[in-house]
């Protein structure tokens, strides 16, 4: 009978520690959640802070205005290689207007080299529609700014089959300011791969991805030397099952704090450190019907902790959203690039 009694005490005292243990995790996981994004979000505003103030950030707020497109000609056809363009070239200003003037007029070739290096002033950069007009405040400008391409590879067949690589290091005032990196393929069979990253001096990197074919995926990140510091990303599955027949993901990333949603799942998920928040509720507040809305347009995230307290995603990093929107529309498109490289590409593989 003794024993039986102190088998049952202790089974009791287990059963009260485990309930005890279980109330301390709950309440260390919402510690966790947050301190674990309140300090995610901070270093995403300082990674921000340091990349916005950067010299290389002006070159990725150039907009499309004069940019090459791709023509949809499917009989247009071309290769240029490195070795057709490599060389250096120097921005020199025409003082006399021609309409029609091929780019290529503006710059001279002073040296050979086995890259193909363009030298202008960064102004012209940021302001592309100003490169064929000459301005008397021109004749004071210096080339500070230097784009030095060691892989380029342009095959165009058609605007649904084509291949594009460029490999580059910037420069501005004889300082490093950073690497653009693009992959573009397109072909009938295999669909659309599209990859760009453009790396900074300190160690942080700006990334953009998409992927097409029965599994779709568009994502873009920020990052410090290999950590995550911030991602959004989609990805649709075919499933002829599903509803439109495809299922969808939305991820956000902040940090260690990682936000999901399903569809055909009301709520989203929240993990830290891939451990799902059970004790967190989150809710995505779309400020219009947008099936593209990200954190950067018509998109925020509120979250409410089991405590009652509530933060959303626009509290915690809203100065830094403007920034982030930039380099996404940037990596997205990569204007200040296809306007300069691919325009004295086409221009020297032509003889214009």
């Amino acid at each position: 009978m003794k024993m039986k009694n102190r088998i049952i005490i202790g089974m009791l005292f287990v059963i009260i520690l485990m309930w005890s243990c279980e109330r301390n995790n709950s309440s260390l996981d919402t510690v966790t959640l947050k301190q674990s994004i309140n300090q995610s979000a901070a270093d995403l505003n300082t990674a921000m802070e340091i990349i916005g103030t950067s010299k290389a950030f002006s070159l990725l707020t150039v907009s499309e205005s004069g940019a090459k497109s791709v023509s949809g000609d499917s009989i247009y056809r071309v290769y240029i290689g490195l070795d057709q363009v490599k060389g250096v070239y120097d921005y020199n200003p025409v003082t006399t207007f021609e309409r029609g003037i091929s780019l290529i007029k503006y710059f001279t070739k002073t040296a050979d080299s086995n890259y193909m290096v363009v030298k202008m002033p960064l102004k012209k950069i940021e302001r592309p529609g100003s490169l064929r007009h000459y301005e008397e405040a021109d004749s004071v400008l210096t080339n500070n700014f230097s784009i030095a391409v060691s892989e380029y590879h342009n095959n165009y067949n058609s605007f649904r089959d084509f291949d594009y690589i460029l490999a580059s290091q910037i420069s501005i005032d004889d300082a490093v300011a950073g690497a653009l990196n693009i992959e573009y393929v397109v072909s009938p069979a295999a669909g659309t791969e599209y990859k760009s990253q453009y790396t900074f001096t300190d160690g942080y990197s700006a990334k953009y991805k998409y992927l097409s074919g029965d599994t779709t995926v568009s994502g873009f990140g920020i990052f410090k030397d290999d950590a995550m510091l911030y991602e959004e990303k989609r990805q649709t599955v075919r499933n002829d099952t599903a509803k439109f027949g495809r299922e969808h993901m939305y991820t956000l990333t902040i940090g260690d704090v990682q936000i999901v949603r399903k569809s055909g799942i009301v709520a989203p998920a929240i993990y830290v450190n891939g451990v799902l928040q059970t004790n967190a509720m989150v809710e995505i507040v779309d400020k219009a019907v947008d099936p593209e809305a990200t954190v950067c347009k018509k998109r925020d995230i509120r979250i409410t902790f089991d405590d009652g307290t509530v933060t959303t995603v626009s509290a915690m990093i809203g100065e830094s959203v403007e920034n982030i929107k930039v380099l996404f529309e940037s990596l997205h498109n990569v204007y200040f690039a296809a306007y300069i490289v691919d325009w004295i590409a086409y221009d020297i593989y032509y003889q214009r």
